[in-house]
């Protein structure tokens, strides 16, 4: 079921590739977006707010662990476009063996942690229990967290990007259909719609790994899955830190912007759970584009052919525009549609603060088109460096502006969406110089 991105046409295969991407990161967005639904409807806005404000903190924990398997898989995929299976499969061992005790540790240590953490982000005292047993149940469950995250990125460095999504759809409907038992049926709250995701997670591995020894020759390793090799290690480390930094300041930043929609009350709280939710669904197919392109260009690399790179990443950048057009439109023309599927229909104020947000972000939507497309690039040739930095940057002005522009200036919930622009800008501010030294050829790619 692997796929080498090596050879053939080069718009078909990262096509090929990126379809099954986008649809695995759709159907998780929409038991995400299934929980905000279930929650917001039957439980209130002030549950809503709880969860919403939980997200970019149980986000944190489990991007830096998707993270960690992201920059593993970016050497996999170097080493599975070289050929060089014998170091592959030490590589996927000494992966899973070190992810499977970080993810245990981290999992300690945020249950532990759950409410200083929302202390420390100013979440309001009547809300801060919801959102705190929230996490705890999230939390126990970030082992099944790493291992699927660890089977799809695997599976998707040797090319095949269709099995992670089917055992992703299978997790999708068995957790929308635990929110609707927990919360509807049981009346568990916000724990029973932490605790449909945890056991959709830990099904999701189960199907994963009895898939993988029946159907994936490659990762059959038997005693093999023993070898834990330092020297590997210390080169996942490198990878997986920086991959997972990246994204944690991503998470960091949308903390940053949440302490200062805190300050301004539960409409706000409840207008930007939805916003992001909304936000995630706009960007998570450029994210995919990205990923794709992340593959191909380092499975070429590892295959020395960097002409075939470029075209790559060319071709990528065309389908990052065409997408960000096809955003716009519906949501500019949705906004108002588009947040009433989240909240109650008397919940005016929270549509109109949503309403203002998404109205001007739906223009700027190219913005993360083109830097996810060039961070998908930069993470292809093995630079996290460029990566790391951009997102910083990015996530620095964003928070910088947020803050300026509520907390100090006063202005509206809208003025969010151009915190948003001027922190892309300042991304591409940084990358755009590097990227155009790299492809005129100044720069060996291999």
């Amino acid at each position: 079921m692997s796929g080498n991105m090596t050879e053939g046409s080069i718009t078909p295969s990262l096509i090929k590739f990126t379809i099954p991407l986008v649809l695995g990161n759709l159907f998780q967005l929409t038991y995400n977006a299934a929980d905000s639904i279930v929650v917001g409807k039957y439980l209130g806005d002030d549950a809503l707010a709880a969860v919403g404000t939980a997200g970019p903190v149980m986000n944190l924990a489990i991007l830096f662990i998707s993270g960690m398997c992201m920059g593993a898989g970016i050497i996999m995929s170097q080493m599975y476009g070289a050929g060089k299976n014998d170091r592959l499969e030490k590589q996927i061992s000494t992966t899973l063996i070190g992810g499977l005790i970080f993810s245990v540790i981290v999992s300690v240590l945020a249950v532990c942690l759950a409410t200083p953490i929302l202390w420390l982000i100013q979440v309001p005292e009547d809300i801060s229990s919801i959102a705190a047993s929230y996490l705890r149940v999230i939390f126990l469950g970030l082992i099944f967290t790493f291992i699927y995250n660890f089977f799809s990125n695997t599976l998707r460095a040797l090319g095949d990007s269709k099995t992670p999504l089917y055992f992703l759809i299978i997790s999708s409907v068995l957790n929308i259909l635990g929110d609707i038992f927990f919360v509807v049926v049981l009346g568990l709250g916000v724990r029973g719609c932490a605790a449909s995701t945890v056991i959709s997670e830990a099904l999701c591995c189960i199907f994963c790994g009895i898939y993988v020894k029946k159907r994936v020759p490659l990762l059959c390793l038997g005693k093999k899955w023993r070898i834990f090799e330092k020297s590997l290690l210390a080169k996942t480390v490198k990878y997986s830190i920086t991959s997972a930094t990246q994204l944690m300041c991503v998470q960091l930043g949308k903390i940053l912007v949440q302490c200062v929609v805190n300050t301004k009350g539960v409409d706000y709280m409840a207008a930007f759970t939805v916003i992001n939710r909304i936000d995630d669904f706009a960007m998570t197919v450029q994210q995919n584009i990205a990923h794709a392109m992340t593959t191909f260009i380092a499975q070429n690399k590892g295959a020395k052919k960097p002409e075939r790179m470029r075209s790559g990443f060319k071709c990528g950048m065309m389908m990052e525009m065409c997408y960000s057009m096809a955003v716009f439109i519906i949501t500019f023309f949705g906004a108002d549609t588009i947040m009433k599927i989240f909240v109650k229909a008397d919940s005016t104020n929270v549509i109109n603060l949503g309403v203002s947000y998404l109205i001007p972000i739906s223009v700027m939507y190219f913005l993360p088109g083109i830097t996810n497309g060039v961070q998908g690039f930069f993470r292809g040739i093995g630079d996290l460096k460029v990566t790391l930095i951009s997102t910083i940057t990015n996530m620095g002005f964003r928070a910088a502006f947020a803050f300026l522009f509520i907390g100090i200036a006063g202005f509206g919930f809208s003025s969010l969406a151009y915190a948003n622009m001027l922190g892309w800008f300042a991304m591409m501010a940084f990358e755009l110089p590097l990227l155009i030294k790299i492809l005129r050829g100044n720069q060996k790619l291999c």
